[in-house]
């Protein structure tokens, strides 16, 4: 596997972990067990941010330049969250504007966040070579 194959992949990863833990939080601040009725509680609400986050990479094209915070990082954080709440909609999951609101703060905060940091990190090692 090529060195920029394994960068997409771990962003990938990354940001699959980062809307999983959303989703986590989420039924766990709502008092939702975390597999609820049946067992499938954790997938009924991830799964449109799961479908979304996918979406968002193949329409931006993120494996291209996974880390950058700007080109990749808000294309696929506005995808997400544009996404996600068609898919809730369509299936019936709220979508009211609170809920909204704190889904597109707390995604951008974190799908861009971890690309500045790693940005910065980057940008000091290149300027210390």
């Amino acid at each position: 596997m090529s060195r920029s194959t394994r960068i997409a992949l771990g962003a990938f990863l990354g940001d699959l972990v980062i809307v999983l833990a959303f989703a986590t939080i989420g039924r766990a601040s709502h008092a939702e067990g975390l597999l609820g009725d049946g067992g499938v509680g954790l997938m009924t609400t991830a799964w449109p941010f799961i479908a979304a986050l996918g979406i968002a990479w193949l329409v931006t094209l993120a494996w291209r330049r996974p880390t950058a915070p700007l080109r990749t990082g808000v294309p696929v954080w506005i995808v997400t969250v544009a996404v996600t709440m068609l898919f809730r909609a369509l299936s019936g999951q709220g979508t009211a504007l609170s809920f909204v609101i704190v889904t597109a703060v707390s995604l951008g905060a974190f799908l861009v966040g971890w690309r500045l940091v790693a940005f910065a990190v980057s940008r000091r090692r290149r300027v210390s070579a």
